[in-house]
């Protein structure tokens, strides 16, 4: 390439360089060639609350009633564990989609408890209890500070009545709802 072509694209590149807003915003000068040239700039960052939940199973079978499951009231079940992640302080919330579980008949001439309510669901986050009824408002159960990794464990009580509690096939949704306030 002629020496001229050369002048005139190094000409291109400085005032492309030097245009207002362009790349060449800082510019630095050093003697060629054993110069050396720095030029700072600053990086900005916003960080959002990030929250992640993982349920260890998306779905608990209850143990159904005996005869000493009915004497006694409930029957005691294992839930889910929950998995909370979070870079901020959170709040794990649990609630019921419906205040009735969805009831389906399962014996001929029996009709399942229709109203049976999603406070006969009662949870707690020991095996021993305390224990909680659920409903369709949101109750805390959990709260923590940021962590890689903090695992509750849920335990379930399902109340059972003899009067009331019909064969049947019973199902209610669980609501898990973590949050960062």
């Amino acid at each position: 390439m002629s020496r001229r072509r050369w002048v005139a694209w190094a000409a291109v590149g400085v005032a492309w360089l030097a245009a207002p807003g362009g790349a060449g915003a800082q510019t630095c000068t050093a003697p060629i060639p054993a110069g050396t040239c720095n030029v700072t700039t600053s990086v900005t960052l916003t960080v959002g609350k990030v929250l992640q939940l993982t349920l260890s199973s998306t779905n608990t079978t209850l143990t159904a009633p005996s005869e000493a499951d009915y004497d006694a009231g409930f029957v005691a079940d294992a839930g889910p564990s929950a998995t909370v992640q979070s870079n901020a302080p959170w709040v794990l919330q649990v609630s019921a989609a419906a205040a009735t579980w969805t009831a389906a008949n399962t014996e001929p001439g029996v009709a399942a408890r229709a109203n049976k309510p999603a406070s006969d669901l009662l949870w707690g986050t020991a095996a021993g209890g305390p224990f909680t009824a659920l409903s369709t408002t949101a109750v805390t159960a959990v709260s923590g500070v940021p962590t890689a990794g903090t695992t509750p464990g849920f335990f379930y009580r399902t109340a059972y009545n003899w009067t009331l509690d019909t064969p049947g096939g019973y199902s209610l949704t669980v609501v898990f709802t973590l949050t960062a306030p």
